[in-house]
């Protein structure tokens, strides 16, 4: 049975390229596959380092390593243990266009215009019962470095209830939560930073997507005004490959309520039609397909039948 991470957010390549301090620039995979990317093994040093420091040094968010890497501590991970970093990916089923966000991998993909690339950031999201928006198409209407904050009423009777009284309007400066520099979506929403050290990849923001510093400014220097903006939320993405190679990537889903969020991490899955569609054919490996939508690492998983392609699969091909 997976054990629930979400509680963690109350405390606290062959084609694959880490950019300084910014994001990881993919080039894009040729037309008709999604697969983009390659798995790295990680042998923990023994520098008293915590999981979140290791998840900021390979661009990723603090969920990515844990969905990962089952069982892993992620105060104080065991040196000389071995970690998958999840760089290999499947890009979401939509298109290939601005910004989308895919709130249940809690990753953010741009793809800059006319460029055969796109850059994946990890983010922060909405907490339960301040989410989000999904599903939604909006557009960046404006940028500023060195945001001011206002809380809205909502936020403030919720700092309240916690003993904290808000200011209302909380100057720009590092100390501000909205970090150095913001992307505004919508009316309400906004691409920003952070001036905390933790919570990228968990659920803990008041309804905006967060990111690392060095990540919000490499977006707010290269994204322009009025670039498209797609909020999805897919937590299970397949890929049949041109080569014949079927994939299934699976991400713990966001729980929707208490009970969910208290249900040990058994979160049903979302099975649309095309999806369904997709497990059921005779092609697929029934065994795999059912070890991806238990374990729900966040990694591709190859789920084709040896005998539909005549060649083995072998079902801990992670790097």
């Amino acid at each position: 049975m997976m054990k629930s991470w979400q509680s963690l957010a109350l405390l606290t390549g062959l084609l694959c390229k880490v950019l300084p301090a910014a994001a990881i620039e993919y080039a894009l995979p040729t037309e008709g596959s999604r697969l983009i990317g390659k798995n790295i093994e990680y042998v923990v040093p023994n520098d008293g380092h915590s999981l979140e420091q290791i998840a900021a040094q390979f661009q990723l968010g603090l969920t990515n390593l844990l969905e990962a890497n089952p069982g892993v501590d992620p105060y104080l991970p065991r040196p000389g243990s071995k970690l998958v970093i999840p760089h290999q990916l499947l890009l979401p089923d939509t298109v290939h266009e601005g910004i989308i966000i895919n709130l249940a991998e809690m990753r953010l993909y741009y793809y800059p215009k006319g460029e055969k690339k796109v850059h994946v950031l990890p983010i922060g999201i909405g907490q339960l019962g301040a989410g989000t928006p999904e599903n939604w198409v909006t557009k960046v209407e404006r940028k500023r470095a060195n945001p001011t904050w206002t809380p809205t009423e909502n936020i403030r009777r919720r700092y309240a209830a916690r003993g904290e009284t808000l200011p209302a309007v909380w100057p720009a400066g590092p100390d501000n939560p909205m970090g150095l520099f913001a992307l505004y979506i919508g009316n309400l929403y906004a691409i920003h930073g952070t001036n905390a050290n933790f919570g990228i990849g968990l659920r803990v923001s008041s309804g905006c997507v967060r990111l690392r510093n060095d990540d919000i400014e490499f977006l707010f220097k290269k994204v322009p005004v009025g670039t498209r903006v797609q909020f999805i939320n897919q937590p299970v993405k397949k890929s049949l490959e041109p080569d014949g190679s079927r994939y299934l990537e699976v991400h713990q889903p966001l729980s929707r309520s208490e009970e969910e969020y208290k249900s040990n991490g058994i979160v049903p899955l979302p099975m649309t039609p095309a999806l369904t569609r997709f497990i059921a054919s005779k092609e697929t490996n029934s065994k795999v397909v059912k070890q991806a939508l238990e374990q729900r690492t966040g990694i591709p998983m190859r789920i084709n039948n040896k005998a539909a392609t005549g060649e083995p699969v072998n079902h801990d091909e992670l790097f």
